[in-house]
């Protein structure tokens, strides 16, 4: 799965940091998913959305070997 976090932090001008804070992870979980280490849970993906309001859909792409 790849996604596009990195870039919507860059369109809204914040730090992994801060947006670990504001739902609630460290700034590792941040990096780690930016990174494609780590797939988050369905609840973190939602806060994300929210965060950003848009779609999880939007964030998230299955590849082709998913």
């Amino acid at each position: 799965m790849k996604n596009t976090l990195k870039v919507q932090r860059a369109i809204l001008n914040i730090t992994q940091d801060d947006l670990a804070k504001e739902i609630g992870v460290s700034r590792q979980t941040i990096n780690s998913i930016e990174k494609n280490r780590y797939v988050p849970s369905t609840v973190l993906a939602l806060k994300l959305s929210s965060v950003f309001k848009i779609p999880v859909n939007e964030f998230f792409k299955l590849e082709d070997d998913d």
